[in-house]
């Protein structure tokens, strides 16, 4: 029994020490997921068609879920940057830390769900609120693969002090205002997808104001 219970504990410190191929399963995940999310775009059909004025009208109506596939084309993007810069800051990984990534992938592998049910029931309070929490989940199990890292001595040995607060308020600033927007669906819907694109945005194509939010200094002015 002793033995039996030795060789489990020495299984579970030496499995899912490999931070490339946890790397690799996640770039292979968030491929199909990018790829999935195309399915919800369809071709208007070419009975309902006869010219250049009603395929027009066709293109006009598939608006709502283009927007919508490109806002998850930017959160699994934002997404996918951030788990790559807590695996670029990690020394080495355990069993734990990869189950933590696992539940990451898990939540990615949900938005293909999350978006075509916001595409389907665009104007529903429910679909828009699915959407932010699996951006919630996404959030969240990045924030607890980080804290886990860092408490359990996993990161880089020359890792600067300032990237873990900086690491930190970027996601708890992130969910905070993707929380704020989602919030805005009990107005119109069409206005919280708004305020998370805006979000996304910012995120994706203005580095240097979002890192001045959360990287800045004390004592430094804006």
């Amino acid at each position: 029994m002793l033995n039996f219970l030795e060789m489990h504990w020495l299984y579970n410190r030496v499995a899912g020490q490999s931070v490339e191929r946890l790397a690799a399963l996640s770039d292979g995940i968030f491929a199909v997921a990018m790829t999935l999310l195309v399915l919800d775009l369809h071709v208007p059909s070419g009975a309902s068609v006869h010219s250049e004025r009603e395929l027009w009208h066709a293109l006009a109506a598939l608006s709502p879920q283009l927007i919508i596939f490109l806002m998850s084309v930017m959160t699994l993007g934002i997404f996918w940057v951030g788990q790559q810069t807590q695996l670029n800051h990690f020394a080495r990984s355990d069993r734990n830390l990869a189950w933590i990534h696992i539940a990451f992938l898990c939540a990615v592998c949900l938005v293909p769900f999350s978006t075509s049910l916001l595409a389907e029931f665009i104007r529903y309070r429910i679909a828009l609120l699915v959407y932010w929490f699996n951006i919630l989940l996404l959030g969240t199990t990045l924030y607890w693969s980080w804290s886990y890292a860092r408490r359990n001595q996993l990161l880089v040995e020359d890792i600067r002090a300032e990237i873990h607060p900086a690491v930190v308020r970027r996601i708890v600033i992130a969910q905070t205002l993707y929380a704020c927007g989602a919030a805005l669906c009990f107005i119109d819907t069409y206005w919280a997808i708004a305020a998370i694109v805006l979000v996304q945005v910012n995120y994706a194509i203005a580095p240097r104001f979002c890192w001045g939010l959360f990287s800045r200094k004390p004592g430094e002015e804006s």
